[in-house]
């Protein structure tokens, strides 16, 4: 959700100030790093799978349910649950669990179980949260601002992008035609930034030391146009067939400050996936302090390199809060915990979904993948561009599975002939290095072969859903509005997508 803050206007002066307390907390973060004081941190740190999980609420006509206080007070469970941007929006935060022997079939099970008790004590309000990418029942009317959940943290976020752009936030996206269908273009202008909560996501946190942190970073870039082609679960908004992960391109846009003045001058968007491969995670903070102006100028009373000078170990409260509103698709995560600094990359790629075993499967094929790309003998991004690794990510954004994406070695080639022949063993072999079992390196990776032996993502099943709907005679509307009944089923029943019929 991001750090709170209290409801207020911001000054001209308190920009001012912000921008110099970031500065100063970068250069706290760089003397830090000359230090040692991460020195706690070891070159590979037991490895631990983290994420958060974005839920959309959805009632019994399968419209977005505008309930998610009401929800979350009948959840009764702060510490898991929490509210997000819209109000058909919660998040769920579950506890890292080693990545080590078969514990990931015990975190997989608490999952599981946190979600029955969630779902056991809400039906009274008329809603179930569904793991899904984007609602495909999501109109233009769902995502005024009326619909910004009641904190002050979303407020001021949506005052400060519209103050910041000066205008409208326009969405603009040309979907990938249905099968027998014509492209379908979405064009609309927004006066919020709820578009951005139409857009629900799993996020997977690894923890590394600052000496690995570089090649952990690039290698997750080098990953992310695979990882969404093969996670894509986002290809309806507004009524319209999009992107298999239109997630990507709404995002993109519902948080852009730019106007197309700006654009054009080539300034940077807020969210981004970067410009360059990075030699120290200091090239990530320093480039989110240079480039983008706060959002957010809530400034605090400490001095961070006073913090330093009488031996103790800064929060550095600016820097977190402005590196909260730099929305990088693999962002650096400074945090402190028990008194001690660390580092982590947040994978922000994933959409959620469909169900608890294909999330699981995804983060597997994530850790396990990264890990063996940093371990290889030569790095992957010393053989490949970092245009080419931006540009697979949009081209798996687009077409799922049937994106042509390309890498070393093998040139341009189908996203799920790359998995199956180079990625699948490569994470095979990172998930043996981290210590997990063979039988839940099995489990987990059979389901990542299945989905691309079925060529079904839980894009690619949505996608054929609504097709067979109105080849039956039903209108858009209706067809997914039948589709999210029969997406509910198969997610409460478990089983991967690549198995629903």
């Amino acid at each position: 959700m991001g750090a709170e803050v209290q409801a207020r206007m911001f000054t001209r002066a308190d920009r001012r100030v912000f921008r110099k307390k970031v500065r100063l907390c970068v250069d706290a973060m760089k003397q830090m790093l000359d230090r040692g004081d991460f020195r706690d941190a070891v070159e590979k740190p037991d490895p631990l799978l983290g994420m958060e999980i974005e839920f959309n609420l959805v009632a019994g006509d399968m419209l977005p349910a505008m309930s998610n206080l009401a929800v979350l007070d009948a959840i009764d469970d702060d510490a898991v649950f929490q509210t997000e941007l819209g109000q058909f929006n919660v998040e769920m935060n579950v506890e890292p669990g080693p990545l080590t022997g078969d514990n990931t079939f015990e975190l997989e099970e608490k999952l599981r179980s946190s979600l029955a008790i969630a779902d056991a004590r809400i039906h009274e309000h008329d809603a179930e949260m569904v793991m899904i990418g984007m609602l495909p029942t999501l109109q233009l009317e769902h995502l005024d601002r009326e619909w910004i959940t009641a904190n002050p943290r979303y407020e001021l976020l949506n005052e400060q992008i519209f103050a910041a752009r000066g205008e409208d936030i326009e969405l603009d996206v040309e979907g990938v035609a249905l099968s027998g269908g014509t492209v379908e273009v979405l064009r609309a202008d927004t006066n919020s930034v709820v578009p951005e909560a139409a857009c629900t996501s799993m996020q997977l946190h690894l923890r590394v030391s600052p000496e690995e942190f570089a090649p952990h970073w690039n290698a997750a870039q080098c990953l992310a146009g695979p990882q969404v082609a093969l996670a894509a679960n986002s290809p309806f908004l507004a009524g319209k067939a999009l992107w298999h992960e239109s997630r990507i391109p709404i995002f993109e846009q519902a948080t852009d400050t730019r106007t197309l003045e700006l654009k054009n001058q080539g300034v940077r968007p807020r969210v981004w996936f970067g410009e360059r491969w990075i030699h120290s995670v200091l090239d990530l903070f320093e480039e989110n302090s240079r480039y983008f102006p706060a959002l957010l100028p809530d400034v605090s009373d400490t001095d961070p390199l006073e913090v330093l000078a009488a031996g103790g170990i800064p929060e550095l409260k600016e820097l977190q809060m402005h590196n909260g509103t730099v929305y990088r698709w693999n962002r650096p995560v400074y945090d402190c915990s028990d008194g001690k600094p660390h580092l982590r990359i947040e994978n922000r790629v994933l959409p959620a979904g469909p169900t608890v075993l294909d999330i699981m499967a995804n983060a597997a094929f994530y850790y396990g993948t990264v890990r063996a790309l940093v371990n290889a003998d030569r790095p992957l991004w010393s053989q490949m561009s970092f245009h080419a690794a931006e540009e697979n990510l949009h081209i798996g954004a687009k077409h799922g599975l049937d994106a042509m994406l390309y890498w070393p070695g093998l040139g341009w080639v189908g996203a799920d002939e790359l998995i199956l022949r180079r990625l699948l063993p490569l994470a095979d072999e990172g998930l043996a290095d981290f210590g997990l079992s063979s039988a839940a390196r099995e489990k987990y990776l059979g389901v990542i072969e299945g989905r691309c032996l079925n060529r079904q993502t839980g894009a690619a099943w949505q996608r054929g859903r609504v097709v067979a709907g109105e080849s039956a005679g039903l209108d858009r509307t209706a067809a997914l509005a039948e589709m999210m009944r029969a997406y509910i089923e198969n997610m409460r029943s478990g089983n991967p997508v690549h198995l629903w019929d």
